[in-house]
């Protein structure tokens, strides 16, 4: 029997990827219920997933909490138009911020489109998210030129890895 490929998935690797790709059981020891699945240890289930991270087969294993059923019906990504030099720098201080839940750097669109740091924001409503980006254009001082919120609209399903089982 041959080694997969870095791009091929195993068996046991397709029999982990099917066990949990609608989610982990919300269990006191989840990997050792895929373990029971799979036929493997719950230790077993996590060595084999670390070795698939590493392969790259998988990013990460994460909980992915749907703001709305927490009551968190204001979503807004802020962007932020900040000097190229520092936005590294800042996009550090703005992802530390605890109402912060992902931030990331992206490309200015000149003449339309100026920003280059994006802040994820979620509140239960838009008043609280202006008030936690009144705190982060204070933590960015005079290193930030202009900014804007942009409200979600809809509801985007999001998934993880699928394969047919």
């Amino acid at each position: 029997m041959s080694e997969p490929t870095h791009n091929t998935l195993s068996p046991l690797e397709r029999q982990l990827i099917a066990a949990t790709q609608h989610g982990l059981p919300l269990l006191e020891r989840p990997f050792e219920a895929v373990g029971a699945v799979v036929g493997l240890s719950e230790a077993e289930v996590i060595a084999q997933l670390a070795q698939m991270r590493e392969r790259g087969l998988i990013r990460r294993i994460a909980a992915v909490p749907n703001h709305y059923r927490l009551g968190y019906v204001a979503n807004g990504m802020t962007v932020w138009d900040v000097d190229d030099e520092q936005v590294d720098a800042l996009g550090e201080r703005l992802a530390a911020h605890p109402g912060v839940s992902h931030c990331y750097r992206r490309p200015r669109h000149l003449p339309d489109w100026p920003y280059n740091l994006f802040a994820m924001l979620h509140g239960r409503s838009r008043a609280e998210v202006a008030q936690q980006a009144q705190a982060l254009r204070e933590l960015l001082g005079s290193a930030c030129r202009s900014s804007d919120i942009l409200y979600s609209s809809a509801i985007l399903k999001k998934t993880g890895l699928r394969i047919k089982e």
